[in-house]
């Protein structure tokens, strides 16, 4: 017998209905896989990770992580379409930073999760 396997016949219908009225709707749901999708490119991430710490251009992210501007734009495109990072334009450059803080925890908390499994 597997760790934790669960071998009753019980259905505890009052945790199911407590349960259910908290779930998401199925459309939320694709919206949440869709949201860590987008997060889930370890390119994508890199490009959060250094918003995290600095507005920048995407010519200093591209320099930062050796890739073509090109590349970065591409990139930043996604992320911006999906909500995750936002534009200012200065005179003849664009600026970008994090969308806003949940985006910002989102990626720390992350980090840290793994960092920690990491260290066990």
């Amino acid at each position: 017998m597997k760790d934790y396997e669960c071998d009753c016949n019980i259905i505890h219908e009052d945790i199911i209905i407590d349960t259910k009225k908290k779930m998401l709707d199925d459309k939320m749901f694709l919206k949440v896989g869709n949201f860590f999708k987008i997060i889930g490119d370890d390119t994508r991430l890199k490009i959060l990770y250094a918003l995290d710490s600095n507005e920048m251009c995407v010519c200093d992210i591209a320099n930062l992580l050796s890739m073509t501007k090109s590349a970065v734009s591409h990139q930043l495109s996604l992320l911006k379409e999906n909500g995750l990072v936002k534009s200012n334009k200065v005179g003849r450059e664009v600026y970008y930073t994090l969308d806003d803080e949940h985006v910002r925890e989102v990626i720390e908390v992350a980090c840290t999760h793994v960092l920690h499994k990491e260290r066990k």
